[in-house]
């Protein structure tokens, strides 16, 4: 019998009994080059080099010994929890760290140069695929890419290495500015008020109090400080003047550059909450040594390869040698060839057919052809497998797509009260004659490949059979051009392409085309009407024939209307296409918003994506930073690997390590997903190639959290074990719990390391004694860290392996756009975005908020009975008063006045689900916030069939008796919480288009609740978009008064929870 799964997960913990005798060591076989087995005992906790060692003592009592040759020709190599081959290249790794799937290491002998399979090796453990199963691809594509991209980095770590301190200090550990918001005023008169700055000295307990202008620079504070150190130093420190730097005192971000010091994020977030800024001057020489170090990292790996004869280049290639034919000056129809079909997953009574489209975007190019039926049972062959479509050749677009869909045909049936079919009826697309379609397979092709070259021969294309609820006749042209790596269930369609020409078919370059197309000015106001809808507006054809025919007024006059302009260009049409191509090169710039909407699926067309990412280079590190997440999702919709946007998203995450730290999580967040996984192996391998100092830094947080999981692994196996006695089961889940993290194997792997919600963040070692589980399904761990740069700060991070934090990051993205776009417009709602990072798959983690409590537990906390909790309006003020006294409890008033009316606004337009006074919290400063986004857009629980969230928003007369005070009367503070609320709104009315774009860009990411475009028409209703500002401030003001009328509702829902928690517990 094979032994249990609670005993495989835990055998590299110290309590397995699967480790042998002693708790410190286990039984390792070890397999050698020269067919000699060993079997030994190790320490759990001993590095790979420590291992050889001890093997190559052991291995002088054996036979052949001298065959092995030296030790350092050797490497060892074991099967990892992947099951997948593992090169163990880096030898100062423990083998507690390694985790073998079964306690196995295979000796083999290195063929290549130890710091270029060292560095493979890294990169290859870091991104979750070992880059031997890129080599093994066989893909020219992959080859050429990853060989573009080893240059490219190299040069440009051999510019790094160029690099002088301070600029790698601005690269690396760079502030984040803020110019939105006006100057923070005294409040008196209006003039702006100074800021009390907290300077810390590095290496000293001394601290110093200075009275600053906020257009103080980071050098002049310098000057300030070391002035007031001499005074009581002495003179005898003089000559360490201007040899310090300026760090923010609980992270390592270094006030880099010459701007007021209010520019800088964290000050002004200092001055927003009414603390003091903390700053610490550390000496030059530490921040050298740093520098020193990553520039060593890099001559480890650079230097030595380029100390290399370099290859020669190949010889140019000359162009009579390859003659090629314009694939415009091919009039023929086009036409592709069914061979064959196998492992078709089909009832043997029906009859399969394929059916085929040519789509650019999510535009049909021409009439969809299908194939005759063919019966049998996995096999399938068509009697006429020629499909033919109604276009010609020379008007096939570049970035066309060939879809296709495999589907059954069977007669009606009627309704079987089994649910044995319940797939079946939730494919059912399609009834014609009496026969119902069932969609079977599909799978998208390019007909052009990634040189530009029309493909020809043969094909086998294996087949995706999860449906998305949208489809086209059954083929979906937003889904991956990628085949599914998983062959050998996956239906398989062999296709030929033919040859039109005894000579490769090319698409041309570019070559710039006469512009033309002008309109009178009558048509100039139907334009100005058209050109103003939002984006999710469809156009008619006469209005697309209107734009196309005046296409050169819209450059003129409407430059934001680009994406409409797309969207009206025939692309079946060559001669279009040229004119677009020739009038892109002139268009103004779009600002870099504006852009983003160009990424979307409809836009497949290389140039227009070219010109987009063209816009979005004026973007700051800042902006780029709130926009990432989309443009890793926009990637899906790239079907080449070399293309402008993985260029741009490259260029920038290595020039700045905080981009770079949030690319490489989103990319490796989603590693496991096959249509993307080698897309996303290929840049996150480029990533490190051009940032080699960041691999170490990011090792160590991927080990953490790989420790993380086995530990919420083990908590999952103990509450499953004890779920008879509960606090029993508490008692000792914990224990083992806190067992576990104080072993050695865990302290080290999770202590030192940059926190991965925010890379500024350094993580000292855990507080064992604060950590704890919570009681939720998937066990999620609470997690106390001391803070490395600031002694006795601590930081709460929960750790959660089992739910989908994707859909919390994208809410919590927006709500800190939200809050960037009104501190624009100088309203400042104090919203709390807290960190939310999804690190792989169903696993990730969220930061916790300090000082902060639920509703829930504020209400119970001041009423014993659960029912009562609820209908306690006074709860909520008086916890504020016994956190706050005087002029505290007045700004703690205010802040939860406008974190309330920010809230309200943004639950209202995103349609958040799901509220109860569990997900609701409140800082002891007074910001009130929500957590937990498990539905949006309007995706509301409901109970029975009845919807149980009947407001718009929450808005509970305990809400509303902190807003006015506790006066009943108090009418003007309340007023002046209902005009932050309608102010809130119209600010993100104006962006409405921004907005929809976003959420338009994340379609493929396979969220549960954003998978069509209708989800994203809540939006469109709630931000009233395509009315007046009137109209929609009177829609807002009924929601508002809605949300005033039925809070009664709310308070019995939370009632309810109350009593079913207080069940449960």
């Amino acid at each position: 019998m094979p032994p249990a799964m609670t005993d495989l997960l835990d055998m590299w913990a110290a309590h397995s009994p699967l480790a042998g005798h002693a708790t410190d060591v286990i039984t390792m076989d070890f397999l050698l080059p020269t067919g000699i087995y060993i079997q030994m005992d190790v320490p759990r906790e001993a590095t790979i080099q420590h291992i050889k060692l001890l093997l190559w003592k052991q291995a002088q009592t054996y036979p052949l010994f001298p065959a092995l040759g030296e030790m350092e020709g050797h490497m060892f190599e074991c099967v990892n929890q992947a099951a997948v081959h593992e090169e163990l290249e880096d030898e100062t790794r423990r083998l507690c760290d390694i985790r073998p799937f079964l306690p196995v290491l295979k000796l083999v002998t290195r063929n290549c140069g130890r710091a270029e399979r060292l560095l493979d090796s890294k990169i290859g453990v870091l991104i979750g695929k070992g880059l031997h199963e890129l080599d093994a691809l066989q893909d020219q594509e992959v080859k050429d890419f990853r060989s573009k991209m080893f240059r490219i980095s190299e040069e440009k770590m051999q510019r790094v290495q160029k690099m002088t301190w301070t600029e790698w200090l601005q690269a690396c550990f760079s502030p984040q500015l803020e110019n939105g918001g006006g100057a923070i005023t005294d409040g008196l008169n209006d003039r702006p008020a100074d800021l009390k700055v907290i300077i810390h000295f590095d290496q000293s307990q001394d601290t110093a109090s200075l009275k600053v202008s906020p257009s103080c620079t980071p050098t002049e504070l310098m000057e300030l400080a070391l002035r007031k150190w001499l005074t009581t130093h002495g003179p005898e420190d003089e000559a360490r003047r201007g040899q310090y730097v300026l760090r923010v005192s609980q992270r390592l971000e270094f006030l880099c550059g010459d701007h007021g010091l209010i520019q800088y994020k964290y000050i002004r977030s200092c001055t927003q909450a009414k603390e003091s800024p903390h700053l610490t001057l550390v000496h030059t020489s530490t921040v050298k040594a740093m520098f020193e170090k990553e520039i060593s990292a890099i001559g480890a790996v650079v230097t030595r390869r380029s100390s290399n004869p370099p290859l020669p280049l190949p010889p140019k290639r000359r162009i009579p040698t390859q003659v090629q034919t314009c694939v415009w000056d091919v009039s023929s129809q086009f036409k592709i060839v069914l061979v064959k079909g196998s492992k078709v997953n089909a009832e043997e009574s029906a009859k399969v057919q394929v059916r085929a489209g040519l789509f650019h975007g999510t535009e049909l190019l021409c009439k969809t052809a299908v194939s005759s039926e063919s019966s049998g049972r996995s096999e399938h062959t068509w009697s006429d497998g020629t499909l033919e479509f109604d276009i010609c050749v020379c008007d096939l677009p570049r970035m066309t797509r060939l879809c296709f869909a495999v589907y059954a045909v069977m007669d009606k049936v009627k309704k079987q009260k089994s649910t044995k079919n319940t797939h079946l009826n939730k494919y059912q697309t399609i009834r014609k004659a009496g026969k119902v379609h069932y969609p079977i397979a599909w799978v998208n092709t390019m007909v052009f490949d990634y040189k530009g070259q029309l493909k020809t021969g043969d094909i086998i294309l294996h087949s995706w059979s999860s449906f998305p609820d949208e489809l086209e006749e059954m083929l979906n042209p937003i889904g991956t051009i990628q085949t599914n790596p998983y062959t050998e269930n996956a239906t398989a369609l062999h296709i030929h392409f033919p040859e039109y020409s005894s000579h490769p078919i090319v698409f041309p370059l570019f070559d710039k085309v006469r512009v033309s197309g002008r309109g009178g000015k009558k048509f100039h106001i139907e334009l100005k009407e058209i050109m103003e809808r939002d984006p999710l507006s469809q156009l008619c054809e006469n209005e697309k024939d209107l734009i196309w025919t005046l296409r050169h007024d819209c450059h003129e006059n409407f430059p934001q209307s680009l994406p409409k302009l797309l969207l009206s260009v025939k692309w079946s049409k060559h001669e279009d296409m040229a004119q677009l191509q020739a009038l892109l090169q002139i268009w103004p710039k779009l600002s870099p918003r504006d852009a983003l909407e160009l990424l979307d699926f409809n836009y497949p067309d290389q140039y227009v994506r070219e010109y987009a990412v063209r816009c979005l280079r004026d973007m700051s590190d800042e902006e780029l930073s709130q926009y990432l997440l989309q443009l890793v999702q926009v990637l899906r919709y790239e079907p080449y690997y070399d293309c402008a946007l993985t260029r741009f998203l490259l260029d920038r995450a290595q020039s700045n390590r905080k981009i770079g730290h949030f690319l490489f999580w989103h990319l490796r967040s989603e590693i496991h997903m096959p249509a993307v996984s080698v897309q996303f192996a290929l840049i996150l391998e480029a990533y490190c190639r051009g940032s080699i100092p960041h691999i170490e830094v990011l090792k160590k947080q991927v080990e953490a959290l790989s420790k993380l999981k086995s530990v919420n692994e083990l908590i999952k196996l103990g509450t499953i074990k004890n779920a008879r006695s509960k606090t029993k089961e508490a008692m000792l889940t914990k224990e083992a719990m806190m067992t576990c993290l104080r072993q050695s194997g865990y302290t080290e792997t999770l202590s030192d390391l940059h926190s991965p919600l925010n890379p500024s963040v350094l993580l000292s070692g855990i507080n064992v004694e604060k950590c704890r589980y919570m009681d939720s399904k998937m066990k999620p761990l609470w997690i106390v860290y001391n803070n490395k740069l600031l002694g006795g700060d601590t930081l709460g991070i929960i750790f959660k392996n089992g739910d989908d934090l994707r859909q919390d990051m994208l809410t919590l993205q927006i709500l800190r756009l939200m809050d960037m776009l009104w501190k624009e417009a100088s309203l400042d709602l104090r919203i709390v975005p807290y960190g939310c990072l999804a690190t792989g798959d169903r696993a990730g983690l969220i930061e916790v908020v300090s000082s902060a409590d639920t509703i829930a537990n504020i209400q119970l906390t001041s009423s014993n009975v659960a029912a009562a909790a609820a209908f306690n309006k006074d709860a909520l003020l008086n916890w504020l008063k016994e956190k706050n006294s005087g002029d505290a409890l007045e700004r703690a008033i205010e802040e939860f006045t406008l974190s309330c009316a920010g809230y309200c606004v943004a639950t209202y337009v995103l349609g958040i689900g799901d509220r109860h006074s569990d997900n609701i919290m409140v800082r002891s400063t007074g910001q009130l916030f929500h957590i937990d986004f498990g539905h949006i857009l309007g995706n509301f629980k409901s109970k029975f069939g009845i919807k149980r969230e009947r407001v718009p928003f929450i808005l509970t007369h305990d809400f509303i008796h902190v807003i006015q005070q506790g006066k009943t009367g108090n009418t003007e503070k309340f007023g002046s919480f209902r005009q932050y609320c309608e102010e809130a709104y119209l600010i993100l009315r104006k962006n409405g288009n921004l907005f929809i774009t976003l959420f338009a860009l994340m379609l493929t990411a396979g969220l549960p609740e954003l998978t069509s475009v209708k989800d994203i028409q809540y939006l469109k209703d709630s931000l009233a978009l395509g009315k007046t500002d009137d109209e929609a401030l009177k829609q807002f003001r009924q929601k508002f008064d809605e949300a005033l009328r039925e809070s009664w509702t709310t308070k019995v829902n939370w009632m309810a929870h109350n009593v079913a928690k207080d069940n449960r517990s």
